[in-house]
Formats: structure tokens, C-alpha cells, sequence
């Protein structure tokens, strides 16, 4: 393997094994293949980001030496351990926990509980938190997500993180191999070190701050089937909604990690759910919702169920971006942020008067929008993503009942006030969303699609191109579409068409993966766009990467 030309022959860098792979900011967090991350790699990033914020004054986030940092994780394997399928990687939170140590910071495990636990304990203590996860993406990655002592990471934040991971990077490949804590590997020397035993006040705090909020009754008489496949929070949902009253009944659960991503809910996945909604109605059990999260648990799924005669189930998914609607509808804002692939509906009902311009897609981008709005004077200001996780900046008040401000992606508060609302107004779960303006969304994604062949889709296509590309030939009267009426550079590349159908392209930030989200005035036609635009070999997508990739 080639030698480093800037480093000495005794450094670590002429010794490694491997050529390293750049940990990179994703849309929230860091993310990469676990075979790349390396604790070494994982380390310089952690003490980059500790490093920054400790420069940082107390009212910017900013933390002390000496005080206590709080570290989480999911269930990927190799969030807490070594794998060997991923050639023995792995084991993040084991070279976190080395480098919040070795900042002069005190680390506290919290163990496996959801993101937003993690940072509701953190941020209600004036501490820094860092959570290990891979949140959705596939198996094979995992990465980790750091919060100041009020918040996320923002984007302003990144490029002086990124100066201090270049100099940590130089420090640590240019120290004598000899003398270094890590390997040729790029592994931490030594036996893997096991994490201090976790405190379980992070999820016994997380589970109170609902039933104090919604109270001990909110869900009485409300059947719920819990989907808990590999998700952190599992256990912790299934606790929350006995406490809030619930009958509940887990199933679908899983020891090996599944990929759920609540934004791209596919229909082999809808027709897992229905499966497993038949089999407790063969067993004489009946719900009124199934529910679930993401991996990380601050991505909420929602499942509405139908009981035909005969005992057959029919299961409609609702997207996150009208969940969010119809949970920020009870929560009576006065302002409102959501990224430019939510749907539109919102422009057209009850939130229309107190939304905020539209952001690019990601909770830092949402979060900074909804502090601009909490600037001017806004006192309760939310915010949702297409995922589904809702965002609140400023205390939320119901009588006497407050929710403390929670700035980061949460699943728990949307699946709990959907519920709570079905039983207040004693509706089937269909019924609720019926009364949102009707416009109907779906999202879906082409796996394993490079995101440099979606980049040059974009570029071909992107604002100031002269001539504009014919993408009504893509997006043809022949598939429904009617003439193309409009397109948005917020955030990838949002068309909008004469019939009211919206096509919207965007490379994931965290995975190659190429995204699609949907919209029209039908959910069979925001299905049929979906499927036109996914279809293999030949759908629209891959006729745009055939042309312009």
C-alpha cells in the first residue's frame, strides 16, 4: 500500500493497514459504511467535535471541562461492539466514551435508549450528549450524532468542526506508531473495554415527560399493536402507552437489525404490517392503530386498520408530513417550519397563517428556521420533517400541562397525539386525516444508487440550465402528468405540474440512495407517481440516470 508522502516513517499513517475513508456530515449526524469506520476515524471526529464545543460560550451551547457529557445508542451491533462481518469494525461508542474521556469531560451512559430521550435528559441538564446510530439507513452503516448543551450541531457548525477533525486527523497519523492507542488497523489496542452500566433515568425521565403532558388516562380504552422489530425505543413505547392507559400488544420482534425507514414505507413493508395485524385478528385480538418507530426511535409509524366481516385487515400507512399536521393542529401554534418535501396540504388548511418559508431538508435546517421564528417573538413555534419527526422549539403549554421544548426529531410526542385524538374524538384513525385538506403524498428510494450519478441528475436538470432539459418526455401525459408547471432548487430538484401532481428528486445526505416524494390530489395517484418513478429496470428515474447520470 502506498505510504503517506507528508507523514515519517515511524508514524501511524505509514503503518496502517487500510486506506482511510473520511467520516462526512450527513443531513443530521455523521454516517458511513461500518467496514470505513474505523475507532480511530471515529475518535479524531469525537474529539473535533468536543474540542468545538468546549470553545464555546454557555449561551451558544457551549461546555466546561469537567462537567458531565451523556452517550447513548441503538441496537446495531455495531454500535457497542466489534462485528466481525464488518472485518472487525465497529465499537463506536467504545472510542466515544475514549474521547469524551481523554477531553477532560466525565461520560455518563444512558444506554439503549431513543435519540430524542438522549437529548431531552442532556438539554434539560445544560449538558452535551452524543448518540450512536445509524438511525434508518441499511445495515451495513452506522455513525453517530452530537448535540451542543441546547441543541443540535447546525450547519454554521460544521466547517469549524471539520478545520479541528483535519488537525486531529494530522496529530493522530503523525504520532509514532509506537506510541499510538490505535493499531494498523485502526482499532483501539488492547481488549474491547466494557461501558460503564447504564442509568436508566434517561428513559424513565423521557417516559414521565409524556404521561405529565398527555396524563395517565389520555389513551384509556385505545387498542394499540406495537411493530418493535429492532427498534431502541421499543421497549420503552410499549411502557409509555400502558402508562398513558393503552392496551398494548408488541409484536414483529427482532434481534437482527431492520432498516425501517418511516419516510419510504414501501409496500412489501405495508404487507409485513397487514400480516402481522391478520395474525393477532386470527387470534381474536383487534386494534385500533399499529404503531412503530425508526431505529433510533425519533421516527414515528403510523398505521391505521380496518376490520372487514370476515376477519381480514386492511392497513393504511399515513406519511410524517400529515401526521405533522394534524399534530401541530391540537398544539395550536403560531408558527410552524417544514422542509420543501413536505406536502403541500399545508399550504391550503388551518397552519396555512403561521407557516414559516419552507427550508431544505434536514432537522438542522428546520430547527434553524424555527429559532428565526422564536426570535421574532413567536412563543409556540413546531416543526416536522416528511420522516415524520416532530420538532419543538419553545415550552407548549395545555392548561396547567407543559411539554419543555424539545429542538430535535421525536417520535413518541406524534404517535401519542394522534392516538389521543382518535379517542377524544372518537374517530378511526382514517377519519382523523380525512379532515386534512386533500392533497396525499408517498416517498420511495432507489437503493444502492451512487450519489454521484444523482448529483450529475441534478446538474443537468438545475435552476439556470439553458435550454432546460424536455423532462416532460420523463414526465409524460403518456404516466398522467399534465404540463410542467413549475420546478423548486429548495432542495434537490420539486417539480410541479398543471393536474396538481408534484415529483420531487433528491440524493439521500446519509446513504447512496436516490429519493422520490410525491404528491397529488389522490393517494392512488401519489401511489401510481411512486411506483412510475421506482419502477426497475425502466422508471422514470433510471430513464433521468440512463440520460444525464
Amino acid at each position: 500500500m502506498p505510504a503517506p508522502p507528508d507523514f515519517p516513517p515511524d508514524s501511524l499513517a505509514r503503518h496502517l493497514e487500510y486506506v482511510p475513508r473520511e467520516l462526512a456530515f450527513g443531513t443530521s449526524g455523521r454516517r458511513g459504511l461500518v467496514a470505513d469506520l474505523t475507532q480511530l476515524e471515529i475518535y479524531l471526529n469525537a474529539r473535533a467535535e468536543l474540542d468545538y464545543l468546549l470553545s464555546l460560550a454557555p449561551d451558544q451551547g457551549g461546555i466546561a471541562q469537567g462537567a458531565k457529557f451523556y452517550l447513548a445508542h441503538d441496537l446495531r451491533p455495531s454500535s457497542t461492539r466489534r462485528v466481525p462481518v464488518a472485518g472487525g469494525r465497529g465499537g463506536i461508542i467504545e472510542a466515544i466514551h475514549r474521547a469524551v474521556i481523554d477531553a477532560g469531560l466525565l461520560p455518563v451512559n444512558l444506554g439503549a435508549i431513543p435519540t430524542p430521550a438522549l437529548a431531552a435528559y442532556a438539554l434539560a441538564r445544560g449538558a452535551g450528549s452524543m448518540m450512536v446510530t445509524g438511525s434508518h439507513i441499511p445495515f451495513d452503516r452506522n455513525g453517530y450524532k452530537t448535540n451542543t448543551a441546547i441543541g443540535e450541531l447546525m450547519k454554521a457548525d460544521e466547517a469549524p468542526i471539520n478545520a479541528r477533525v483535519a488537525a486531529w486527523r494530522a496529530r493522530l497519523q503523525g504520532q509514532a506508531a509506537a506510541d499510538s492507542a490505535f493499531d494498523a488497523r485502526g482499532m483501539l489496542r488492547g481488549p474491547e473495554q466494557a461501558l460503564p452500566v447504564a442509568e436508566g433515568s434517561g428513559a424513565r425521565e423521557y417516559r414521565q415527560r409524556y404521561v405529565e403532558f398527555f396524563g395517565a388516562d389520555a389513551l384509556a380504552g385505545l387498542r394499540v399493536l406495537v411493530y418493535q422489530h429492532s427498534a431502541v425505543g421499543r421497549d420503552l413505547l410499549v411502557e409509555t402507552l400502558e402508562a398513558l392507559g393503552a392496551q398494548v400488544t408488541a409484536t414483529g420482534r427482532s434481534e437482527t437489525f431492520v432498516p425501517i425507514d418511516t419516510e419510504a414505507v414501501d409496500d412489501a413493508t405495508l404487507a409485513a404490517l397487514q400480516t402481522l395485524a391478520e395474525m393477532e385478528s386470527r387470534a381474536g385480538h383487534r386494534f385500533d392503530a399499529l404503531v412503530s418507530t425508526d431505529g433510533d426511535s425519533d421516527r414515528p409509524l403510523l398505521v391505521g386498520l380496518d376490520y372487514a366481516p370476515d376477519g381480514g385487515v386492511a392497513a393504511r400507512f399515513f406519511g410524517g408530513d400529515l401526521v405533522g399536521m394534524v399534530v401541530a393542529e391540537s398544539l395550536v401554534p403560531d408558527a410552524v417550519v417544514v422542509p420543501i418535501s413536505c406536502n403541500d396540504a399545508i399550504t391550503l388548511g388551518k397552519l396555512a397563517s403561521v407557516l414559516e418559508p419552507r427550508t431544505r431538508i434536514g432537522s438542522p435546517h428546520v430547527i434553524a428556521g424555527m429559532l428565526e421564528a422564536r426570535a421574532r417573538g413567536c412563543a409556540r413555534v413546531c416543526g416536522w420533517e416528511a420522516n415524520g419527526g416532530f420538532l419543538t422549539a419553545t415550552d407548549l403549554r395545555r392548561g396547567a400541562r407543559v411539554l419543555r421544548a424539545l429542538p430535535t426529531r421525536d417520535a413518541f410526542l406524534p404517535l401519542f397525539s394522534v392516538l389521543e385524538q382518535m379517542k377524544t374524538r372518537g374517530v378511526r384513525m382514517a377519519e382523523l386525516f380525512e379532515a386534512l385538506p386533500r392533497r396525499y403524498s408517498r416517498a420511495g428510494l432507489l437503493r444502492e444508487f451512487p450519489r454521484a450519478r444523482s448529483l450529475k441528475i441534478l446538474e443537468a436538470c438545475g435552476e439556470g440550465c439553458t435550454p432546460y432539459p424536455p423532462l416532460e418526455s420523463f414526465f409524460s401525459h403518456a404516466h398522467g402528468f399534465g404540463t410542467l408547471a413549475g420546478r423548486d432548487y429548495t432542495d434537490g430538484l420539486r417539480l410541479q405540474f398543471s393536474n396538481g401532481d408534484v415529483a420531487h428528486i433528491r440524493p439521500s445526505g446519509n446513504a447512496d440512495e436516490l429519493r422520490l416524494y410525491a404528491v397529488a390530489d389522490t393517494q392512488a395517484r401519489a401511489d401510481e407517481i411512486i411506483r412510475l418513478g421506482l419502477a426497475e429496470p425502466d422508471g422514470i428515474l433510471r430513464h433521468l440516470a440512463q440520460a444525464f447520470g
